[in-house]
């Protein structure tokens, strides 16, 4: 691979093998820093660019933890905020850093190789649209709002983004895309110019889903409410999966006590965590438990008008993991002796989290010109991210 690249290369930095320069030292840039690079010299700027570099780029981006929030007026005009949460940057300040600024408030829905599928609320509804943050590229799905986001993954044999849909309503504006009596999942192909495809429904009445954890060539859903076959007022929760090479569903074993319990991806295995009960089954083994200092943040952050509603998204840190404690304008980090090792505010009005998590990537998609109001640098981003 290295071969086929530092060819086209004429000493890219004197005194260094091209290799090294290309494989062990521009290869680790960030996206920010690696588009500032390809300006210093057009040979940089050529290998920098070649698919086969910016794939092994990719893979070294570490997939974190994104949020929205709104920050203050520029010139009059109120932005939208993309965040992504990095515990590796040196410094604090810089750990919650912003990807993308927009013009209006996107929340994001998915994510996959980069990528961020976007909704937006208006009065008629609400619109997604996809963008590539590193990139800055946008464009409109073209999907009805009777369509909600299940997730979003690389289908391995065809090469294709692919959205996994769900439709639990007919609406009119969607008639020539779909059957009326057709409720349940669908895949959408980035760019094929083709509608939604019917795939069916999982086994179980009116599931309601979370964003999705991605391990291997699967996406996994818990918890999954779902009704009793006898008591259609009850709810019950299932661990479900969906094989994203054949397309299909099936479920998977959970804890036999989940309680108030979430997945995650633990250095490519699947992970659970609880906010009460241990997850002890001939499945799953108990390797943290977190006491966190409840006592202590009541003391330090309510007094500051927050309410006590708050969320958990766990981090996975060279085989152990931190917890992020998320309010409305507060993120926490606590790692797994329960100490708060940080908190960061940014004079944001609202911290939201997403669910979602941005592995960055300067890879060009050739699916984007095909999408309905293809923009690169334009509206809806905002200016450079600082």
């Amino acid at each position: 691979m290295a071969e086929v690249v530092t060819a086209e290369a004429a000493s890219l930095l004197p005194g260094l093998p091209d290799e090294i320069v290309l494989w062990e030292i521009l290869v680790r840039q960030t996206p920010k820093c690696l588009l500032r690079c390809r300006a210093v010299r057009r040979s940089w700027r050529t290998v920098t660019s070649a698919r086969d570099f910016l794939l092994a780029h990719h893979a070294r981006q570490p997939s974190l933890p994104i949020f929205s929030g709104e920050d203050a007026r520029i010139l009059g005009v109120r932005y939208h905020d993309i965040l992504a949460f990095d515990h590796r940057a040196a410094n604090s300040d810089d750990q919650l850093h912003s990807v993308a600024r927009l013009d209006e408030a996107f929340h994001p829905v998915a994510a996959c190789d980069g990528l961020l599928v976007l909704s937006k609320r208006s009065t008629s509804g609400s619109y997604l649209s996809i963008c590539n943050p590193a990139t800055r590229e946008h464009a409109l799905l073209g999907l009805h709002f009777d369509f909600r986001v299940m997730g979003m993954y690389l289908h391995g044999p065809t090469g294709e983004h692919r959205m996994l849909l769900q439709r639990k309503r007919w609406h009119w504006q969607a008639a020539d895309l779909v059957q009326k009596d057709q409720f349940g999942c669908y895949v959408f192909s980035l760019g094929s110019g083709q509608p939604p495809r019917y795939i069916g429904w999982p086994e179980m009445a009116s599931p309601t889903f979370t964003v999705p954890v991605r391990v291997r060539d699967s996406l996994h859903w818990y918890p999954v409410y779902y009704e009793t076959e006898k008591n259609a007022s009850r709810y019950e929760t299932k661990l479900v999966v969906f094989d994203t090479i054949a397309e299909s569903f099936r479920q998977m074993h959970e804890p036999t006590r989940p309680g108030d319990s979430y997945i995650f991806d633990m250095d490519g295995k699947l992970g659970i965590f609880t906010r009460n009960t241990s997850c002890e089954s001939e499945v799953w083994d108990l390797k943290y438990q977190i006491k966190l200092p409840v006592a202590k943040i009541r003391r330090e952050f309510q007094h500051s008008g927050e309410y006590w509603d708050w969320e958990l998204d766990v981090v996975s840190v060279d085989g152990g993991v931190l917890l992020l404690v998320q309010f409305p304008r507060w993120l926490l980090l606590v790692d797994i002796n329960g100490k708060m090792v940080n908190s960061f505010y940014k004079g944001r009005r609202r911290l939201s989290m997403s669910g979602c998590h941005l592995q960055q990537s300067l890879v060009q998609h050739t699916f984007f010109p095909a999408l309905q109001g293809y923009v690169m640098n334009a509206s809806p981003f905002v200016g450079p991210v600082e």
